[in-house]
This record gives structure tokens, sequence and C-alpha cells, in this order.
């Protein structure tokens, strides 16, 4: 009798030392949960946003593999992260898709989600395709705000018994509601910072961005010891045309041409449309020669273009001044008046093009700044 008292008392430490346990479990991940969310919202831009969610989740979760799908149907997304120099596309577990149809189709996408073991026709859109090894169980819970589908959340354990069907779903969906408000919040952000700093009739950044971007580029290139070159573009004769077709034939021109220099840069160079039919690029890692080359490229385009308006065939030409910084260890503090001089040498080198005939690039060379006494 005494022995089975003893075994009975025995069992029940057991059983409370396991309760006491999962309560001290489960307090411990609520505080964590909490901090998780006040530094999510906190933060001040998509790109911080995607690589906490991506780095931080994973720890909270205790997951094995973890990644993000965000809707991106017009590129908003990818053009938000480019514009902060966020590497996206190389961003392992991170996807972009072009419509909620890839979650619609993979599991009908209701508001709950999709929870037990890894089905490749249903998860592997979801989950990165490198060498990592494929989850066992997963979840892949719908963000969503406003009855709108912004994306999923999609995490992945080693562990079959870890995420099963019929397991409660409430921690999961909680955390996801909170990253769905945060993502509605900075992508409102995005769009209305994009629409500050992007001219709404070419689509490029506008001069305000340029303004403000300029100095940051002047300060890399110094860090980094690299030259930076600036292009000033301008449209030749351009009355001429808005008199000749029109005005509405002169927006479309500049709005081509504009498309045209920016695909002709790369993602980490910086296109703005200074005013009228005016544009300045800024050319990162770029030499004298690099950047009269690129800048070469953009004219011969431009000079083969033939604008098409209605039933009219407009000719475009352009001419270009190009102007190159290139840092020593004296000039670190310096960075407006480098600024303002990089702009005006390859502006006076534009006017030297368009006096010479136009449709040509004249290079203004290196700026040379005096280093303070």
């Amino acid at each position: 009798m005494e022995q089975d008292i003893t075994t009975d008392l025995r069992v029940l430490e057991s059983h409370l030392d396991g309760m006491l346990n999962r309560v001290q479990h489960n307090s411990l991940t609520l505080k964590r949960l909490q901090s998780f969310e006040m530094r999510l919202l906190g933060l001040s831009s998509l790109a911080e946003m995607i690589e906490f969610i991506l780095g931080e989740a994973k720890a909270l979760f205790d997951l094995d593999v973890i990644s993000l799908c965000l809707i991106d149907p017009k590129n908003e997304i990818a053009g938000y992260l480019e514009v902060d120099n966020y590497n996206f596309r190389d961003r392992e577990g991170l996807f972009l898709a072009s419509s909620e149809w890839q979650l619609r189709h993979s599991f009908g996408l209701s508001d709950q989600p999709f929870l037990g073991s890894y089905q490749t026709t249903i998860c592997e859109k979801f989950f990165s395709e490198s060498n990592q090894q494929k989850p066992a169980s997963v979840v892949i819970a719908p963000l969503i705000r406003r009855d709108r589908y912004l994306g999923s959340l999609n995490l992945g354990s080693y562990h079959n018994e870890r995420f099963m069907q019929g397991m409660a779903t409430d921690f999961v969906e909680h955390i996801a509601s909170v990253i769905s408000i945060c993502l509605e919040n900075n992508l409102n952000v995005e769009t209305m910072r994009r629409t500050s700093l992007v001219d709404p009739l070419t689509g490029v950044n506008n001069r305000r961005f340029l303004e403000q971007r300029i100095e940051e580029e002047l300060d890399r290139s110094q860090r980094n010891r690299e030259p930076l070159s600036c292009l000033f573009l301008d449209i030749d004769f351009f009355k001429r045309i808005n008199d000749g077709f029109g005005h509405q034939a002169g927006d479309h021109v500049l709005a081509v041409v504009a498309g045209i220099i920016k695909k002709l840069l790369r993602n980490n160079d910086v296109l703005a449309r200074y005013g009228g039919e005016e544009f300045v690029a800024l050319l990162s890692q770029s030499d004298e020669s690099t950047a009269s080359e690129i800048a070469e490229r953009i004219r011969l385009s431009i000079a083969n273009l033939q604008v098409e308006y209605g039933d009219q065939a407009i000719p475009v030409t352009i001419s270009i001044g190009v102007a190159t910084y290139q840092p020593n260890r004296a000039q670190k503090k310096l960075v407006a008046e480098i600024a303002l001089q990089l702009v005006q040498t390859a502006d006076a080198a534009l006017y030297e093009a368009k006096r010479k005939g136009r449709n040509r690039i004249e290079n203004g060379g290196l700026v040379l700044v005096t280093e303070p006494a």
C-alpha cells in the first residue's frame, strides 16, 4: 500500500514537473513573441522588415526552414527593394509572385494556414530550390489584410511530427496577422515615398530623389575608394518636337527616351529627370572611360530610334555631358560641395556638346576638389 502511494506521488510529481516545464516554455515563447512583434513594428523600411522576418522568425519558431512569398503583380515591391539597394533576387527564402494565382492554385487560399507533411505539388513553390534539404512538415500561412492577399509566411521542419494536420494554428495565425499589418503599412509608406520621389510622366526618379541620393553615392564612393561618374543628358531640339508634333507627342518622347536610358543602365545606377527634357544619371564604380562608353551606347541607341506616335515617326537625338569623381583621402567632409561640382561639370560638358552641334558626347574630365586648409 505504502509502495503504491509512493509510486502515485512520483507520477504526480512527474506530471507537475511536466506542467511547470510547459508553463515556463510557454512563458518564454510569449516573451520572445512580444519582443519579435515590438521590433517588427519598429522597422522603417520594407527591406528591413523582410530581412528581420527571414532571420529572426527562424529562431523564434525554432525552425529549420523559413521563407516569405510576396505578391508583386506590377513589380512595385521589386522596385522599392532596388531603390534601397536590397539584393532581393539572391536572398535565400524570398519569393516574389506575379499574382495570387500561385497561392490559390496551391491550396485554395482560404484564410487558414496549410499545415501538414511536405507535398511537392503544393509546397515546392514556397521553399528554396537550392541544395537546402526539403522540410518534412510545413506551415504555409497566408498574409491577408483587408481581404487582400499580400503573400504567405512559410515555415518548415525536418521532423515529420512538428507540423501535423489537426494541430492548433493560433500562434502562427497571430504572427501572420502581425506581419500582414506591418507589410501593408510598409507598402503604403513605400508607395508614398515613391510617389514623392518619382516623376509621374517618365516613371524615373525626380530631381528631389537625385539630390538625396547623390550624397549617399559619394559617401559610398569615398568609403570604397571607387570612382563615381555623372551623365547630364538633354534631348536635342525638344521645343521643335513639341511645336511640330504637339505636346502630347513630346510627353511620349520623354517617356520613351527615359525608358531607353534606364534600360541601358545597371540596377545600381541612378537615373533622374532633372527638369524639362534633361536627365541626370549617376554611374557607380565607373571611371571616365566606362562612363563615356555607357554614354555612347545611350546616344547611339536614341539616334537610331524613330519614336512612333500615332501615324507619326519622330526622330530623336540626345546630347550628353560626362564628369567623373575619383576620391582621395583628403576629401572626407566635402560631399555636398563635390555633389554640386560633379553635376555642374557634367552640365558644362553638356553645354559644350550642344555648342559643337548636338547628338554628341563631351567629357568634362575629373572633378577637382580643393583640399581643405
